[in-house]
């Protein structure tokens, strides 16, 4: 059960919602990544403390030494959800004991190769398998997933358009 994690996670809302509540500013959060090409077509990703390195299969020109982009990309959602779960759970007073998800992505290439113009870079489709077990019935779950999809910040990316700006620095 999440007992444990609960208790800490309460306080974690509760000091969320007092700190935004007496500033709205302190809700704004800004997240920074930086990255350096590695190999052919690989890189080094710079997350805060934390680098990891990202690869292709050799079929995309890489060495397969480490997960690709869409895969980090699976990873992120998938891990975000776990924590829109978690969340949503204990604001919702719902108890489960295990939780475990699954995503796959449909990719066609020739978007990325620039085979088929029109035809996506991305995924044409992902698809998320949560798998939950606990004391609740099925109606509170649905209810939990509901409220997990609605908040979860990688979820939203991927439905809804975000402005991304580029801009190219040049020596």
């Amino acid at each position: 059960m999440t007992t444990a994690s609960t208790t800490q996670l309460g306080a974690i809302i509760d000091a969320t919602a007092n700190a935004v509540a007496e500033n709205p500013a302190n809700a704004q959060v800004v997240f920074r990544g930086s990255g350096r090409s590695q190999g052919a077509v690989g890189s080094s990703i710079t997350l805060g403390n934390y680098t990891i390195a990202v690869d292709e299969p050799p079929a995309l020109g890489g060495e397969n030494t480490a997960p690709n982009p869409v895969e980090f990309y699976l990873a992120a959602l998938i891990s975000c959800q776990v924590v829109a779960y978690r969340f949503w759970a204990d604001k919702l007073g719902i108890a489960f004991d295990d939780l475990a998800i699954e995503a796959e992505g449909d990719l066609d290439v020739q978007g990325f190769f620039g085979l088929n113009d029109d035809v996506r870079a991305g995924f044409g489709e992902v698809r998320l398998a949560v798998r939950i077990t606990g004391p609740e019935s099925a109606d509170r779950y649905a209810e939990l997933q509901t409220a997990a999809d609605a908040h979860c910040p990688v979820l939203d990316i991927s439905r809804y358009p975000t402005p991304v700006h580029t801009t190219l620095v040049t020596n």
